[in-house]
């Protein structure tokens, strides 16, 4: 098993060096510079450029050519990209990957203007692809991008809620974070002619393994090991927000009103207050349900790959790829 961890690993890296190139081309020089700068900027912060990879990866297990894949890839990381940007927007978020955002570095004016412009560029990578595939790409595009927006709705409406239920907080993440990771996945699959059950499995393989994540970096974000994580442990606790861990700490406890009190004042004392939530969340169980539930939605991916009519030696890289990524540390 750590030789096809390697062989994958070694694979991802190989996407995303071939990806990386390709952007490249994309996010070039233009005018005016106000405009396409900051998208050139953010573009070029990198990060995993996990979903793009993916638009890879599936096209190359279905039997198509990847480098016919590439422009669906960066339609998916420009859209992406774009979402960030607009959500670092209503976040009043300063840092993105370590670096100013683009609000920030600019100013908010440019922000909504190039995150505008990074969309409708998303939508012109895919211009060239002939109808067989560019509809049923639109169709998946136009109903991911709109439950993205539906996603961050949810979100910005349970900041002032003390009612989420885990229903509605799973359906948020879900189109918030995990059905671009199914759509990015399903794009692969179109571009090499896959049918169209495979291609609704492998969007199936791709929210459920996005759900799993999602799911993960709340449980990391609180008990991730600080010298990998890269980011302050505890930051949703500080900013009290209500991830799976609070939510299932709720249900589980039969008097919640310390750890609602926790979440409902600023602390002065801001460790202080990791610290003691994290103790509540432990005493309650939430820290084990959220594991089990890590692990739920894992085993859904995997029975789904079990489904693919693909080969098996393809199955596996798509397993080894999940498991390398739920046994992350940060």
């Amino acid at each position: 098993m750590h030789l096809i961890y390697f062989c994958v690993m070694h694979e991802l890296k190989h996407y995303q060096n071939r990806f990386s190139d390709y952007l490249d081309s994309v996010a070039t020089d233009k005018e005016p510079k106000g405009l396409y700068d900051p998208v050139k900027y953010i573009l070029q912060l990198g990060g995993k450029r996990l979903r793009p990879v993916l638009t890879l990866m599936a096209c190359d297990c279905f039997g198509g050519d990847i480098e016919e894949a590439m422009a669906a890839a960066a339609s998916i990381e420009v859209f992406h990209n774009f979402t960030l940007v607009h959500d670092d927007i209503m976040d009043e978020a300063p840092l993105r990957r370590g670096h100013e955002t683009v609000h920030i570095k600019w100013d908010l004016n440019t922000g909504i203007l190039s995150g505008d412009a990074m969309l409708i560029l998303a939508y012109k990578c895919l211009e060239n692809y002939d109808p067989d595939r560019l509809n049923p790409i639109f169709k998946s595009f136009n109903k991911t991008a709109l439950e993205i927006c539906e996603g961050q709705q949810y979100d910005v409406d349970f900041e002032n809620r003390n009612d989420v239920s885990l229903d509605e907080y799973l359906k948020m993440i879900k189109f918030k974070t995990a059905v671009l990771v199914g759509t990015a996945l399903r794009f692969g699959a179109i571009i090499a002619g896959a049918s169209e059950t495979n291609q609704n499995l492998i969007e199936e393989f791709g929210i459920n393994l996005g759900l799993a994540f999602q799911i993960q970096d709340d449980y990391l974000d609180a008990f991730g090991d600080p010298k990998s994580f890269g980011k302050q442990v505890g930051g949703d606790i500080i900013e009290n927000k209500k991830t799976f861990l609070y939510l299932k700490s709720i249900e589980l406890m039969d008097n919640p009103g310390e750890l609602i009190g926790l979440f409902t004042n600023d602390a002065t004392d801001k460790l202080q207050k990791v610290e003691t939530v994290k103790s509540i969340f432990v005493a309650c169980g939430a820290d084990r349900a959220t594991q089990t539930e890590i692990k739920k939605y894992t085993d859904s991916a995997f029975e789904v790959l079990n489904r693919l009519s693909i080969p098996d030696n393809n199955r596996t890289y798509f397993k080894a790829f999940g498991e390398q990524l739920m046994n992350r540390t940060y």
